[in-house]
């Protein structure tokens, strides 16, 4: 117990807990950004993925670990910003850019900032669609209409601008944080790597936007 303490406590122990959670976190993403497309190819599939997730028992094991692994992620962050922070009390006089010499970027700048965000809008999420309104779903008795919830929730411009704003944001912590995390578990930096991670980011985000841009735009919204 000790030594997980240490290992926990210590500077390198919350960056390899970063580094796991936040793959973990991206593998998720990219499920639930991939199931998120079925609200615009085909409703039936989504309510009937949706259904099959909601009743596997398993369920609640799979959204407890999704949680711990978000609130471990968080904690690990914060503690690893201000242990940064200490250690230089006295921030830059300048900062600027040292363009081909450095990997430095707006995203690597604004991870604490991105992860804050995060922090109000994952909650704000589920709220909005796990324990939003119940719809029947026509023709399947007991089963939740968890399409039209989307479309009635899309359907609302201050809805669509909230995740306009925020996922390209959750783009940028992933557009960073998926090289980070490699480096995190002792994976020497690969320019491959960080190509890799940043078109992914960029998959992931366009994957997200295009439901309530789709939704709003083409299924009755902007009516």
């Amino acid at each position: 117990m000790s030594r997980l303490r240490e290992f926990v406590s210590s500077s390198i122990g919350r960056k390899i807990i970063m580094g796991i959670t936040g793959l973990l976190m991206i593998g998720f993403l990219i499920a639930h950004m991939s199931a998120n497309l079925l609200v615009v190819t085909d409703k039936e599939a989504y309510n009937h993925y949706s259904e099959v997730l909601i009743r596997n028992p398993l369920i609640y094991l799979a959204e407890a670990a999704l949680l711990a692994f978000f609130a471990a992620h968080v904690v690990a962050g914060i503690l690893v910003y201000r242990r940064n922070r200490a250690a230089r009390p006295v921030p830059y006089a300048l900062k600027s850019r040292a363009f081909y010499t450095s990997r430095k970027s707006l995203a690597s700048a604004t991870m604490i900032f991105s992860g804050l965000v995060m922090l109000v809008f994952v909650p704000l999420h589920i709220l909005t669609f796990k324990f939003g309104p119940y719809y029947d779903w026509a023709g399947h008795e007991g089963a939740r209409d968890l399409h039209k919830l989307v479309i009635e929730i899309f359907r609302k411009p201050d809805y669509v601008i909230a995740y306009l704003v925020a996922l390209p944001i959750l783009g940028a912590h992933a557009w960073h944080g998926f090289g980070s995390a490699f480096e995190s578990l002792g994976v020497s930096y690969r320019p491959w790597l960080g190509g890799f991670g940043r078109a992914l980011a960029v998959v992931i985000t366009a994957g997200f936007v295009v439901v309530p841009i789709y939704v709003y735009f083409f299924l009755g919204g902007a009516s």
